[in-house]
């Protein structure tokens, strides 16, 4: 069964190859016909995909947002980039709240993977009480981060 199904699959790989066969006219610079190929990168933006996060997760009436957010840091919409960025964080004022292409020196992101006591914050892991950010939130936020976080 194994002898059949390598045999099968090398016919497949050779007639690709075969099919694929060509002088180059059609291709792009990565050597990808036109029109395929791995997508364009996509630039990780505050207003479409970081604030939704902060909205949905950290901008609530008793944590992040209102008159009194939580360690004055308020992360309502047109509010958050200048509460963060370049900010110092009050838990731990020797680490902003986000430094610009360094997620790992950025206290936001230790309190929302729950790495802040490992550089000498403290409290709990955000958002409190209603769960951890899923991963790929987790690594959204530290793509902008590490692509300089910028007010976009």
């Amino acid at each position: 069964m194994k002898l059949r199904v390598l045999r099968d699959l090398s016919g497949i790989l050779a007639w690709g190859v075969v099919a694929c066969a060509g002088d180059g006219t059609g291709l792009d610079d990565l050597g990808n016909p036109i029109g395929e190929g791995p997508p364009p990168a996509v630039e990780v933006t505050l207003s479409g995909h970081v604030q939704p996060i902060f909205t949905e997760s950290c901008a609530l009436s008793d944590c992040h947002a209102g008159a009194q957010p939580q360690q004055g840091q308020n992360l309502s919409e047109g509010q958050s980039f200048a509460n963060i960025v370049n900010v110092a964080s009050g838990e731990l004022p020797s680490m902003n709240r986000v430094t610009p292409g360094d997620p790992e020196t950025s206290y936001l992101v230790h309190k929302i993977q729950g790495t802040q006591a490992t550089v000498g914050g403290s409290g709990g892991r955000m958002p409190l009480g209603t769960g951890a950010l899923p991963q790929s939130e987790i690594d959204v936020i530290r793509a902008w981060i590490a692509d300089g976080a910028k007010n976009n």
